[in-house]
């Protein structure tokens, strides 16, 4: 589906982006040329195929998971300007 250049004008509309017009024909042409490419990776039959986590056939050493931390919750709270049932308050950003 080759994209025009109004849709490109729009895409970078939404995206709140400033485009020269000298450079719109370029954008067309190249995002274009990238659905076209997501269409074809769209059409292949990938039913037979396995899914992966991880492209490498390797296994992955994982790490113990264990707390390796002390709870130092009450020692940080202790400092904090204003602290409720164990939440941080914070000034209020929007009204």
């Amino acid at each position: 589906m080759p994209l025009e250049r109004k849709d490109i004008e729009n895409i970078a509309h939404l995206a709140r982006l400033e485009l020269d017009p000298a450079d719109v024909p370029a954008y067309t042409r190249h995002l274009s040329d990238i659905l076209a490419f997501v269409e074809q990776l769209d059409s292949t039959d990938t039913g037979g195929v396995t899914p992966m986590a991880h492209p490498l056939d390797a296994v992955q050493r994982l790490r113990a998971d264990e707390v390796t931390e002390t709870d130092q919750r009450e020692r940080f709270q202790a400092i904090a300007p204003a602290v409720e049932d164990g939440l941080y308050l914070v000034p209020k950003v929007i009204d």
